[in-house]
């Protein structure tokens, strides 16, 4: 499992503003998986805001620390049995986290209308820290590529160095399951 981030094994304390941005579209009582979810950082966000949200993660000491209404599934999503069941969350956060082999199976966990947000590192990441193994950087365009090839409508693409906090290549994406509602939403 690659997680990384500015403040400790978990990522940094603070929501990223792209996940954030997500968040903002989605009803309250949507259910949420924050997969990979380390200390929870965007399941309390999302669950601020209203939302139903699971976090999954293999550190159960990390998921001990979220509190709140989060439902808390750990599992080793790599390597242990599969817990979820497809089409049934209405969004998925993926941050600072890549594991290729499971990417299609995370997709399918997108109800019909359900939204993907996802930022981890990608190559060129390397000049600015960790992680910098390019196993777990994602190559030019690849996040775009990989969420059309799970057949995703991709609504908003970042590729590029974050210049504010901590330095990082990364690639962004909100990409949403079809068929979908886009009545309301836009990008800010």
């Amino acid at each position: 499992m690659t997680k990384a981030g500015g403040a400790g094994a978990h990522g940094p304390a603070r929501p990223s503003e792209w996940v954030l941005r997500g968040l903002r579209w989605l009803p309250a009582g949507a259910r949420v998986l924050d997969f990979a979810s380390g200390t929870g950082r965007h399941a309390r966000a999302a669950d601020q805001r209203g939302l139903k949200v699971t976090a999954s993660d293999r550190d159960g000491v990390a998921l001990e620390q979220i509190g709140g209404e989060v439902h808390c599934i750990p599992a080793d999503l790599e390597s242990g049995s599969w817990p979820f069941e497809p089409a049934s969350f209405d969004a998925v956060i993926v941050t600072n986290y890549l594991y290729r082999p499971r990417f299609s199976e995370l997709c399918e966990l997108l109800r019909p209308g359900g939204l993907l947000i996802y930022e981890t590192f990608a190559l060129g990441n390397e000049r600015y820290g960790r992680p910098s193994n390019p196993d777990f950087l994602l190559q030019p365009g690849e996040l775009f590529d990989r969420c059309r090839a799970a057949g995703l409508a991709v609504l908003a693409f970042e590729d590029g160095v974050i210049l504010t906090g901590r330095q990082a290549r990364v690639q962004r994406i909100l990409a949403v399951r079809p068929p979908m509602n886009l009545e309301g939403f836009a990008i800010e």
